[in-house]
């Protein structure tokens, strides 16, 4: 069995960006860079992101941050974007306005995708009017920490395969500032998954020490403390960076953390077919149900959010009519459908329905329940009802609420399979 530092050196190897992809993302990007500055004043273009930071894997979009002189537009942090698309539409013949916490632009070249992001050019977190100021300090951070950058690199690639990375909404999960962090705080990808494997709920990553023998949580607002993950961000001493990572996507990374030191694999690090991962799990008694969904058009947050939404109603309605979800996830790749997956235990549920209700020594209540329900017993001092089923099959209930105004609401189409 290969030693877990061989695999790792492996797993770098092949994770590094291709060096024509490379070649070619970076001269288009001074091209785009070099135009927006020219004959500009108090506003200039750079490099922003992975690519930045050189954290960067094989393939990457890329940033490009617009820093507006904080002295002349302090004041203006509002009308940055507009400021900014007179200057890009002179100079660019197509481009897209995206909303944002401030708006942001995306031009598409090819198959390359580049983001501008207004700024403002700030020194230190305290002068930010918005969350996306504070970035180049965020770049400058990671920076001061160059020898970690293979480590940061791992880091980032065994979340995007575990499905656990990405910090939007519809994600709810790591972003590459935090794995960047974390490298930082363990010092090695393979000291944070020993870590990790024994992280209890609301570990307190404090890289920087600002709260070095105090409680983090009486001085930093609570509100901002709710994530089983504290990462306080090292630039920005009352923010915590992990403050939008769910509990699901925590447990999932511990328990691939776990999974890792049992038996260290590459594939650990290649993003898991869903698809194919549900269809080895259907063998035996079990039954899986596909729904292709075709998003709306927008932002890539509010319509992954969306998505998301539906998934959680799917499950909710399917769990509070008795379906025993063996297991669910979903995928989205943001350029075709989403896919939900759901696997069932095969056998159908009985036709009847036991319903309880309340204890019989509350007269009021057991009146009111006998008016609901027809068909009521007793049982341990509580009356029951027996009421028939609507739904015995998964597949059966699943086509009557696709057809709900919640669902319609928030994508254009869906398609049920059975696998």
């Amino acid at each position: 069995m290969k030693s877990i530092k061989s695999v790792l050196n492996e797993v770098l190897m092949e994770i590094q960006p291709d060096r024509n992809y490379e070649k070619e993302i970076f001269e288009r990007l001074s091209l785009i860079i070099r135009k927006i500055n020219q004959g500009q004043k108090n506003i200039k273009a750079i490099l922003g992101g992975s690519g930045a930071k050189g954290t960067w894997l094989k393939t990457f979009d890329a940033d490009i941050f617009v820093l507006f002189g904080y002295k002349k537009f302090r004041d203006k942090s509002d009308k940055l974007s507009d400021i900014l698309e007179k200057i890009l539409k002179k100079k660019f013949k197509n481009i897209s306005r995206l909303h944002g916490s401030r708006d942001y632009f995306q031009i598409k070249q090819g198959n390359f995708t580049f983001e501008i992001v207004p700024i403002l050019k700030i020194q230190k977190s305290e002068q930010a009017k918005n969350i996306t100021d504070v970035s180049p300090l965020h770049s400058r951070w990671v920076a001061k920490h160059k020898k970690l950058i293979s480590e940061m690199k791992l880091t980032k690639q065994f979340c995007q395969a575990q499905n656990v990375y990405g910090a939007e909404s519809y994600i709810m999960g790591f972003s590459g500032y935090i794995c960047e962090i974390l490298a930082v705080y363990y010092g090695s990808f393979l000291n944070l998954i020993r870590n990790a494997s024994k992280w209890d709920d609301k570990i307190v990553i404090d890289v920087q020490k600002y709260y070095k023998g105090k409680d983090v949580f009486k001085l930093v607002n609570t509100s901002k403390l709710i994530s089983p993950l504290i990462v306080i961000d090292p630039v920005q001493k009352d923010r915590n960076a992990a403050a939008a990572l769910s509990a699901e996507k925590f447990e999932a990374f511990k328990k691939a953390a776990k999974e890792f030191l049992r038996k260290p694999s590459k594939e650990l690090f290649s993003r898991k077919d869903l698809r194919l991962l549900f269809l080895k799990e259907k063998a035996g008694n079990a039954e899986l149900i596909m729904i292709k969904t075709c998003p709306l058009s927008g932002k890539t947050d509010v319509v992954g959010s969306k998505l998301l939404k539906i998934h959680w109603f799917l499950n909710g309605k399917l769990r509070k009519h008795g379906f025993k979800i063996k297991k669910a996830d979903w995928e989205w790749d943001k350029k075709h459908d989403a896919v939900f997956y759901f696997l069932f235990e095969k056998k159908p549920l009985p036709k009847t329905v036991e319903i309880w209700g309340p204890p019989i020594n509350i007269k009021q209540h057991v009146d009111n329940f006998k008016k609901v329900h027809k068909k009521t017993f007793i049982k341990k001092n509580k009356i029951y009802a027996m009421e028939q089923r609507n739904f015995t099959k998964p597949i059966e209930l699943l086509k009557s609420i696709v057809k709900e105004r919640f669902v319609t609401e928030r994508c254009k189409t869906l398609k049920i399979e059975v696998l």
